[in-house]
């Protein structure tokens, strides 16, 4: 009962309303009040400030700056050699597995496709039918900074607008189309496996999403697609990104949600549905060298 309550309480609420205000008030300098706020999350969430560069509560001035803290050197070594990709994000695995034709598995009962989630651009989900997805759910806790798995050259990115439904299990279990319909930000890079997508998906509360090459990406929330394309490798302009380099941040939330071709990697057989993941920890190893592409990116 208490779960349906939740459920409907998602498609009723002001969610646009509710995100711009928390985003409003997690970046005022509100003195003891933001100090307050602070220390009550770190307590509720069981934040593990010893892992911060700045452990200490009292030095963050906004709720956002402690929010998007960064770790301590060290602290997130960056596993393998060349041929091994690692995980982007603090947080869980919600699923992973292999993309069946265009159709991604969301939880029990719920499927949504490539060409949703992509935003409709067909000819870059035909890039990855049959291939691999992983989504991995970031909860309150945990360090809300993402990073690259490998290196790669940015080619692409796409603002999506959509709702803020939340993305935590229970929210993804009973959505249909959740991370299809929500808001999020679809990065497309050129990487030593092929093209890879790293996807970064709002949700209720979260206040902004960035990226380190275009700043806060959302907001503002202008109501309809952007997309901004940068140069191919050696060309000047070129953006490229090694792996385990931050890429993106949160504030507050969310998902990150991961494309592969097909035969382009094999996923660390370790990581399973609710698998805590830790950033720079194995996440795949490369399959085979992918065959040079015929035509240019889209």
């Amino acid at each position: 009962m208490l779960d349906s309550i939740k459920i409907n309480l998602q498609y009723w609420l002001p969610k646009q309303a509710l995100t711009r205000l928390a985003g409003w008030g997690a970046e005022k300098k509100g003195g003891w009040l933001t100090q307050l706020a602070i220390k009550a999350f770190a307590r509720v969430y069981k934040v593990k400030m010893q892992e911060a560069q700045n452990p200490e509560l009292a030095s963050y001035a906004t709720f956002n700056d402690f929010f998007v803290r960064p770790l301590r050197d060290g602290v997130r070594p960056i596993a393998g050699t060349d041929n091994v990709l690692v995980l982007p994000a603090d947080g869980a695995i919600s699923q992973l597995g292999p993309i069946q034709g265009d159709q991604i598995f969301q939880a029990k009962g719920h499927n949504y496709s490539l060409e949703a989630l992509l935003a409709g651009n067909y000819l870059l989900a035909d890039k990855f039918r049959n291939g691999l997805f992983a989504t991995t759910y970031l909860a309150p806790s945990d360090y809300h900074r993402v990073h690259m798995p490998c290196n790669g050259v940015l080619r692409e990115m796409f603002y999506v607008p959509g709702d803020l439904f939340s993305v935590n299990p229970l929210t993804a279990a009973n959505v249909p189309n959740l991370f299809a319909r929500n808001e999020r930000v679809i990065c497309v890079f050129d990487t030593a496996v092929g093209p890879m997508v790293q996807i970064l998906v709002g949700a209720t509360i979260v206040g902004s999403i960035e990226t380190i090459w275009a700043g806060s990406v959302t907001p503002p929330r202008e109501g309809i697609i952007k997309r901004w394309t940068y140069p191919a490798a050696g060309e000047e302009g070129a953006i490229s990104l090694a792996k385990g380099e931050e890429m993106g941040r949160f504030k507050l939330g969310s998902t990150v949600i991961n494309l592969f071709t097909a035969g382009s990697v094999h996923f660390e057989p370790r990581l399973n549905n609710g698998t805590v993941t830790r950033m720079g920890e194995a996440f795949a190893e490369i399959a085979a060298a992918p065959a040079v592409p015929d035509s240019p990116h889209v």
